[in-house]
């Protein structure tokens, strides 16, 4: 792949190995590394921890106004109708997901409230701390434990589906996606809307 094509890096150098090509990358830029926890989870965790990140650097300036502004007035579900009302559901969701989770080893938890925020900054916090809390739970288990065949162990969530933790955890971070797609989309609409 030619160096002009590897998008978010400042450097790279292509080399032939072996009569392969492949390529190195030499990051000049404060690039995470993603790749530092080992094991299922560490994998886990790592490609949460890069999802959330990549959705924080999309909210990290939006103003006020456009964190309020509603953008899809016409959709059924409240929490689709602004990026606050979406963050709101990501944050909440990111709590419950390892909350269900951490009731496996702690039964009684209740679930969290959905908390709006006034701030894009305080997103950004709540995101961190929904990773940390993840990451707390997560060490309460081992790589074995994660997956599970029998499906009276899995566990059972809010809208009715059995899970696993792996596949609880796997359904987080594409939650995170979805709905870093979904901003990225409003914020799209939302430049529109404010630079006329």
């Amino acid at each position: 792949m030619p160096p002009e094509l590897i998008q978010g890096f400042r450097k790279s150098e292509i080399r032939c190995d072996d009569d392969r090509l492949t390529a190195r990358i030499i990051c000049d830029c404060d690039m995470k590394n993603y790749i530092s926890r080992t094991g299922a989870i560490g994998a886990l965790l790592d490609e949460y921890e890069r999802a959330i990140d990549d959705l924080k650097s999309i909210i990290q300036n939006i103003s006020v106004k456009k964190l309020a502004a509603v953008v899809d007035d016409q959709t059924k579900d409240e929490d689709c109708r602004s990026v606050q009302t979406i963050l709101t559901h990501v944050v909440g969701s990111g709590y419950n997901y390892a909350l269900v989770m951490d009731r496996l080893k702690h039964p009684g938890l209740t679930y969290r409230d959905k908390i709006p925020r006034n701030e894009p900054g305080e997103y950004l916090k709540d995101l961190d701390m929904v990773f940390q809390y993840t990451e707390k739970v997560l060490g309460q288990f081992t790589d074995m434990e994660i997956e599970e065949t029998d499906n009276s162990k899995k566990i059972l969530t809010r809208w009715n589906q059995w899970y696993d933790i792996e596949q609880l955890i796997e359904h987080a971070i594409v939650h995170i996606l979805r709905h870093r797609r979904q901003i990225e989309k409003f914020m799209i609409r939302l430049e529109d809307r404010f630079q006329s």
